[in-house]
């Protein structure tokens, strides 16, 4: 008997849910149609905004804290700040949407969620 991989770790990596084998997107945020081991339908899978709030937030929580952390540990110019912090917080960003999406999807399959659909 085949073992079921765990959905989250899979979500996290990228793969589907249901195998943990196929890839879960076909571009940077862009989900697959169906997974290409198994089949999986994951044209209805739709993690809406979520996926960017959480990472607004944790991302806006180090950068605010680092900003704020550099301007009274150095007293740097505000634009060494902005210089050093912005960048940070972009590549926070983009390292932590892939992944975060990922497990949204894969929360979504593993409690069987699905959107109303009106018609």
């Amino acid at each position: 008997m085949a073992h079921a991989p765990n959905p989250f770790l899979a979500g996290l990596a990228g793969r589907c849910p249901n195998c943990g084998e196929g890839h879960l997107f076909e571009g940077f945020l862009k989900v697959s149609p169906a997974c290409e081991a198994c089949g999986f339908d994951l044209a209805s899978a739709d993690s809406g905004d979520g996926p960017a709030v959480f990472v607004i937030m944790i991302a806006g929580f180090i950068g605010a804290f680092g900003a704020l952390f550099t301007m009274v540990a150095f007293n740097p110019p505000v634009w060494v700040t902005i210089v050093i912090w912005l960048p940070a917080i972009l590549v926070i960003c983009l390292i932590l949407l892939r992944p975060t999406k990922g497990l949204l999807l894969a929360s979504q399959f593993k409690n069987q969620a699905s959107e109303a659909r009106h018609g």
